[in-house]
C-alpha cells in the first residue's frame, strides 16, 4: 500500500511539503467531517489532526492501515490514545510548537486586565476621557501562581522573570521544579498567596471542573484567574459565582466548556452574556496558541518527532 497521509486541520504548508519530499501521498481536507473521515480513514497510513475532530474508537476501528496520528498542538483528549496504542497506532503531539504563543497570550491577558486597557479604550470610543476609575495595577512585585508546569506553564514562568514577580508553581505529577525564581508549593498555598492564578493543565477526568466552588473558596487574595488550557477545567457556573461574590478580581479566558457558539443552548448563551458583562473579564476565541510563528513550529516539531520515531 502506498504511504498516504491525511491532513484534517489548517497546517503550515511546510508539513505537506515535508511529506511530499518523503515520497508520501498527501491529501489536505481541512473541513472534513466526522462521518466522511470514518468512511475514508482506512485508505491512510498517517493522520494529522487539531482540535476539531474526535478520534474515537469508532474512527480507529475503521483505520485498517493507520500507523500513526499526529496532533498539531497539545491536548490529546481528542484522541482515544489508549485504544489507538492497543491497535499499534502511535500518537504524537507538538506542544513545544505553540507553548510560547500560549504563554505570551496569558501574559497579555494579565497586563490588559491589570492596566484596564480594553475598558479604558471603550470609554474613549464612547467620548469619555476617564482616568481615575481606570488606574491600573503593576504586575511587578505580585505573586503569580501557575498550576501545571509543562511546556506552557514553564514558558509562562520564564516570561514573568523580568517583572520580578514571585512565581509559585504546583504540578501534581512533577517534583523538584523550583529554582531561584520559582517556588514549588502545595496547591493550597498557591491559592492562598497568589494575586494571579494561571491554568496550564491538560483536560483529563481528574482536571475536569477542578476549578469549582471548593477551588474558589480556597482563594484569599481575590486574584485574576487566567485560563489558556481547556474550557472544561473550569466549572462556568462556579466561575460566575466567584465573580458575583468577589472571590476573584477578574478573569482572562481563552477557552470555554463549549466553543460551538452557533449551537449554544439558552443556558450557555446566558452564561456567556453574564461572563462578558463584567468589565474585568476578557474572553478570547481559543487563539492563545494561534500565532503565525506557532503554525510553523507545530508542523516542524511534529515532522521531527515522526521522523525520529521511524514513522516515515
Amino acid at each position: 500500500m502506498k504511504q498516504r497521509v491525511l491532513i484534517t486541520a489548517k497546517a503550515h504548508p511546510f508539513l505537506a511539503d515535508f511529506f511530499s519530499r518523503k515520497k508520501w501521498e498527501v491529501e489536505v481536507r481541512e473541513s472534513i467531517q466526522y462521518d466522511e473521515l470514518k468512511r475514508i480513514i482506512g485508505d491512510y497510513t498517517g493522520l494529522i489532526v487539531s482540535t476539531r475532530l474526535s478520534i474515537d474508537s469508532s474512527i480507529l476501528d475503521s483505520a485498517a492501515h493507520l500507523k500513526w496520528i499526529g496532533r498539531l498542538g497539545s491536548g490529546m483528549e481528542i484522541i482515544d490514545v489508549e485504544y489507538a496504542e492497543s491497535k499499534q497506532i502511535a500518537c504524537f503531539s507538538s506542544p513545544e510548537g505553540n507553548c510560547t504563543a500560549v504563554a505570551e497570550h496569558a501574559l497579555g491577558l494579565v497586563l490588559v486586565l491589570y492596566h484596564r486597557i480594553i475598558v479604558s479604550s471603550q470609554y474613549v470610543k464612547q467620548g469619555n476621557w476617564v482616568r481615575e476609575a481606570n488606574r491600573g495595577l503593576e504586575l511587578s512585585g505580585k505573586t503569580v501562581g501557575i498550576i501545571g508546569y509543562g511546556n506552557t506553564g514553564s514558558s509562562f514562568a520564564q516570561l514573568l522573570q523580568p517583572f520580578e514577580a514571585t512565581v509559585l508553581v504546583y504540578d501534581k505529577y512533577k517534583q523538584g521544579i523550583g529554582n531561584d525564581g520559582i517556588r514549588e508549593v502545595a496547591l493550597t498555598e498557591l491559592l492562598e498567596h497568589s494575586d494571579v492564578v494561571s491554568l496550564h493543565v491538560p483536560l483529563t477526568d481528574e482536571t475536569h471542573h477542578m476549578v469549582n466552588d471548593q477551588f474558589f473558596n480556597m482563594l484569599r487574595r481575590k486574584p485574576l484567574l487566567i485560563n489558556t488550557s481547556r474550557g472544561s477545567v473550569i466549572d462556568t457556573d462556579a466561575l460566575l459565582g466567584a465573580l458575583r461574590e468577589g472571590q476573584i478580581s477578574g478573569a482572562g479566558i481563552d477557552v470555554l466548556e463549549n466553543e460551538d457558539l452557533a449551537h449554544f443552548s439558552a443556558a450557555e448563551k446566558e452564561q456567556l452574556r453574564l461572563l462578558t458583562d463584567y468589565d474585568q473579564v476578557i474572553v478570547t476565541p481559543h487563539i492563545a496558541g494561534y500565532s503565525h510563528e506557532a503554525l510553523f513550529k507545530m508542523a516542524d516539531v511534529l515532522a521531527r518527532k515522526l521522523e525520529a520515531a521511524g514513522m516515515l
